[in-house]
């Protein structure tokens, strides 16, 4: 069995397919991990940080 990756998505994405990628590692839905991570943005900075960080250092899917 292959291991598993995290990418960011580029068919489907909103903003930077973060969500999406995270949503297909995590095998649940997009919309769930959307609203999670909005969230967290907006109770603390620590959610858009982990978002921008997400957006920049992970590859985009294959």
């Amino acid at each position: 069995m292959e291991p598993r990756k995290l990418y960011r998505v580029r068919e489907g994405r909103v903003v930077c397919g973060v969500c999406l990628g995270v949503a297909e590692y995590l095998n649940i839905d997009v919309a769930i991990v959307r609203i999670l991570w909005a969230v967290a943005a907006l109770c603390g900075s620590a959610g858009f940080w982990a978002y921008l960080a997400c957006a920049i250092l992970l590859p985009d899917k294959p």
